[in-house]
């Protein structure tokens, strides 16, 4: 693998609108216009207008669109191509515009030279999950594993450098579940949707664990004790693979670049602030009453997890997400969080992912911030 792929490198990121579940063009307008070349592609985290569930093949669209572009504009082999970490959330509910964050190392000599504390990315792979895996400590440890090779690719040491850590885990289909069965095994549960709350749940807390955020849990933990998360994890979960896709994003002083990023925690499915936060954690002065209007350009993109709170209140108010028989709530505190996020942001094209089980506060969910410190502002601020 190229050491455009493997060594720390300063980084580009930019955001690109969809204009269809199949479209991939405004990578290939970047890759034309030499923003970015196809080669340098490390990873891309984007959200897709399917459903959202278990069947949101809207996913598998979008991957192979720009997987294609990236193989066509580049000398890439297919087979290393497929490597390359592209996470696709689905489920635009609401506001929210589908959307792609892209990342792409620089060559040193053209970025930005500082020693201060610039955006690095790192990934790995995990070792092949087992669906009666899913759940349990055997995915946890796998998944710290995979954690830990991701950073030091990012060349981060420090795990108080660890600003956002996406990831892509299977879930658990009839087809998974018959698997483990022909072979004497059980599966933490039968329900497929449910499973895509267990696998991220699950998910995260081997993010924590490998950030030293938690001590290792046990099986019983898993689920049920939500004091346990991470406050940097973004897990997200579906039919298109059997590992563990993992994507480390972090500072490093040395690397060089104009982009850094930052986290902080929304402590419920109404807390702005904590949104504002993680802009300011990026590095991002603000005034203390902050408009989108100060962000002039400099946010390239915000990135959350959200949860219903299991107790069907938001700030001692009931509401009826939980009982809903028509609508999921998985639908509904996404689009009430895609909301909010897009009225401090001022741009509905936002990463906002459900099923947020140990990733942040009860009824919460972490968030993280890509700021553009460059002289002129790369960002893409609402039309």
């Amino acid at each position: 693998m190229s050491d455009a792929l493997t060594a720390p490198q300063p980084i580009e990121v930019r955001k690109v609108p969809l204009h269809s579940v199949s479209d991939a063009s405004e990578l290939a307008k970047l890759i034309d216009d030499g923003i970015l070349e196809a080669d340098r592609v490390i990873a891309v985290i984007g959200k897709t207008e399917g459903n959202g569930g278990v069947n949101d093949y809207t996913r598998i669209i979008a991957d192979r669109a720009f997987r294609e572009v990236i193989a066509a504009k580049g000398t890439r082999s297919a087979d290393e191509v497929k490597q390359i970490p592209i996470v696709w959330s689905g489920g635009t509910d609401g506001v929210i515009s589908p959307h792609a964050t892209i990342f792409a190392t620089v060559p040193v000599d053209v970025a930005l030279q500082t020693d201060e504390p610039r955006l690095t990315v790192g990934f790995a792979m995990s070792e092949p999950l087992l669906p009666e895996e899913i759940g349990y400590t055997p995915m946890i440890s796998k998944v710290a594993a995979a954690v830990t090779e991701a950073m030091a690719r990012a060349g981060i040491t420090d795990p108080a450098d660890v600003h956002y850590v996406q990831t892509k885990t299977p879930l658990l289909t009839i087809h998974t579940i018959r698997d483990a069965k022909s072979r004497g095994k059980s599966v933490w549960t039968e329900h497929t949707h449910e499973s895509m709350d267990l696998s991220n749940g699950c998910t995260a807390l081997g993010v924590a664990v490998a950030l030293g955020e938690i001590e290792m849990p046990t099986d019983a933990d898993v689920m049920h004790n939500r004091g346990l998360f991470s406050s940097v994890a973004s897990c997200s979960s579906g039919v298109e693979l059997d590992q563990a896709q993992v994507v480390v994003v972090g500072n490093a002083r040395g690397i060089g670049g104009r982009y850094r990023i930052g986290h902080s925690v929304m402590n419920d499915a109404l807390d702005a602030d904590g949104i504002w936060s993680a802009i300011k954690d990026a590095g991002l002065e603000l005034p203390d009453r902050p408009h989108h209007s100060d962000l002039k350009g400099r946010l390239v993109n915000v990135f959350l997890k959200c949860e219903v709170s299991r107790d069907g209140e938001v700030r001692g108010r009931r509401n009826a997400m939980l009982d809903d028989s028509d609508v999921h709530w998985h639908r509904q505190i996404k689009s009430c969080v895609g909301g909010v996020t897009a009225a401090v942001t001022g741009d509905p094209a936002v990463f906002v992912s459900v099923s947020a089980a140990h990733q942040g506060p009860e009824g919460g969910g972490p968030v993280a911030a890509i700021i553009d410190l460059g002289d002129e502002p790369s960002g893409y601020p609402a039309p």
